[in-house]
């Protein structure tokens, strides 16, 4: 018969996965009803351009910044408003159709937004234990995909059934709900008496009783270094989702179809590689997770050099590289953004497991933020061959710069065990 410490971290981990997936529902129309904007309401291609920047922007920057409320006023209260004030911007969208006004809720949904998956995170760490972090931050980072998925899909069958103006209002609604649930059940161990075994002791404030600052936060040992890694990796990882598809096609002359088909690879090597890392990593990485995600990383960008350098042998082997870039790239997201971001938070007794997670995801999401202009103007310049080198590099950079983290955390770990065994002897 399960406990009820198990019975409690199903439901906190169902209930933030489903909620976390949840709040692509509410990011993903507007990729969808794009066509019907230009079209019902005459918006250019520019405005739609910024209409992006508008969402993607404030989800950004505001992570870094807006993170540590998730440490402040717990990340339960902060993870709930977030759902309710981002179901609240958008559920009457579809009834306006002023541009400014668009702008405007798309920019509180984002702001919003940037608090979820720090808030998130700090909870679920909080239930497992030391030992099994990364299998289950590497479950957890499905979500993102899986949220994805659903996404489109709902945004296309309201769209479908109804028009472009419904799309929006039943995912608000249950963006909504589940804020009011995360409220109710979304706990912290210490909230409902249980004691998660395995677990070093719990964080307190930092030791002046303030709240670390940003410059605090980032002058934390390999903060700087993980949030360049996690720079570099969604920067290539948003290039493959956006360009790939067009490259397939005019480059190696794919059919239309083939082309969007085959785009889809990457994608699932990405299920595939968030799912499995965290257990490889606990099993045969235990104590020396960077250096794990390192060599991920570095898979990463051997098999985007074997992609670019066999993309004329066919299906079959571009399927294969495609397949293991995506694997290798992905899998890293949610480790070094989840479970390493909360280690590092709680070190030394931090209470900033939510804040140094909100750094380095939204480090990464100006990654993300940036990838169009810089592909398009690289790849006008130097053509399709120069867009695989500059990702090849990326990759190459944000390889390093975690590998420079694991031999940092070598050097702490190291360090710490000197210490405690001269203690030991002073005592004897």
């Amino acid at each position: 018969m399960a406990s009820r410490l198990q019975l409690r971290q199903a439901l906190v981990f169902s209930l933030g996965w489903i909620a976390y997936a949840s709040t692509y529902l509410l990011r993903k129309p507007l990729g969808v009803i794009k066509t019907d904007l230009e079209d019902d309401l005459k918006f250019s291609k520019l405005q739609l351009g910024w209409m992006d920047t508008a969402l993607l922007l404030p989800y950004a920057v505001m992570q870094m910044f807006l993170g540590s409320l998730g440490d402040r006023f717990g990340a339960r209260k902060t993870f709930a408003l977030s759902l309710i004030v981002s179901g609240l911007s958008m559920i009457s969208l579809g009834q306006w159709s002023s541009y400014h006004i668009f702008i405007v809720l798309l920019f509180i949904n984002g702001t919003a937004q940037s608090l979820c998956w720090p808030s998130c995170s700090k909870t679920i760490g909080a239930w497992f234990s030391d030992s099994t972090r990364n299998t289950v931050f590497g479950i957890y980072g499905t979500s993102a995909f899986a949220g994805g998925i659903a996404g489109t899909s709902l945004a296309v069958y309201l769209q479908s059934l109804y028009s472009w103006r419904s799309v929006f209002f039943l995912p608000s609604v249950i963006l909504i709900l589940l804020g009011v649930v995360v409220l109710i059940c979304f706990c912290i161990p210490a909230d409902v008496g249980i004691e998660v075994p395995g677990k070093a002791a719990s964080s307190t404030r930092m030791k002046n009783g303030t709240n670390p600052t940003f410059l605090q936060l980032w002058q934390i040992p390999m903060v700087p270094e993980i949030s360049v890694g996690m720079f570099c990796l969604k920067l290539v990882r948003y290039c493959m989702y956006m360009w790939l598809p067009m490259y397939l096609l005019q480059h190696l002359s794919y059919a239309k179809t083939m082309a969007g088909m085959f785009s889809t690879m990457f994608e699932i090597g990405g299920v595939a590689g968030s799912a499995f890392i965290g257990f490889i990593l606990d099993r045969c990485f235990q104590g020396r997770s960077l250096l794990g995600t390192a060599l991920s990383m570095l898979l990463s960008t051997a098999a985007l050099l074997m992609f670019a350098g066999t993309s004329s042998w066919g299906y079959l082997f571009n399927s294969l590289f495609m397949v293991l870039a995506g694997a290798f790239n992905c899998g890293p997201d949610s480790i070094l953004g989840g479970a390493i971001g909360a280690e590092l938070g709680e070190m030394d007794g931090r209470n900033a497991a939510a804040a140094v997670t909100g750094i380095i995801n939204g480090f990464g999401s100006v990654g993300a933020f940036i990838e169009g202009p810089l592909i398009g103007l690289v790849s006008g310049y130097y053509g399709w061959s120069g867009m695989f080198y500059l990702m090849v590099l990326l990759s190459l950079c944000g390889t390093l710069s975690v590998f420079r983290a694991a031999i940092v955390y070598s050097r702490q770990k190291s360090g710490a065990r000197l210490e405690s065994d001269l203690k030991l002897i002073s005592v004897v």
